[in-house]
């Protein structure tokens, strides 16, 4: 950066993203991409959803994301589905057709896959 014109225009850019992640009312999907989620496959869980999320025509409705390390290492890949007015529901020993299921059920559906969450895993 050289001027404080050039770091308004890179904040007038990022406005709208920001706005996004901000939203609440937006339904977030949070994948877990430490080293210990990237190891159990969550890299092909994240893309799943991505892709699942788009070919649905939901990205403006649906935002997925990841993170650092969850802290249930022991149930990767981990992912966080947050609702707005919900509990967060927790799935967790994701795979890509896990992952399909959830966006076509629970995102788009509305019906939690209650046999992938941690609830049902321990």
């Amino acid at each position: 950066m050289k001027s404080l014109a050039e770091l308004a225009a890179i904040k007038a850019k990022m406005k709208d993203k920001v706005a996004l992640r901000d939203d609440s009312d937006n339904t977030r999907v949070v994948v877990g991409m430490a080293t210990c989620g990237i190891a159990a496959g969550a890299r092909p869980v994240l893309a799943a959803f991505i892709e699942a999320v788009s070919a649905a025509d939901m990205s403006d409705k649906i935002t997925v994301t990841q993170t650092g390390c969850i802290g249930m290492c022991q149930y990767e890949p981990v992912v966080e589905v947050y609702v707005a007015g919900q509990e967060k529901v927790t799935y967790v020993k994701m795979d890509a057709e896990r992952a399909k299921k959830v966006v076509e059920e629970h995102l788009i559906g509305g019906t939690v896959v209650a046999e992938y969450t941690i609830n049902n895993s321990l």
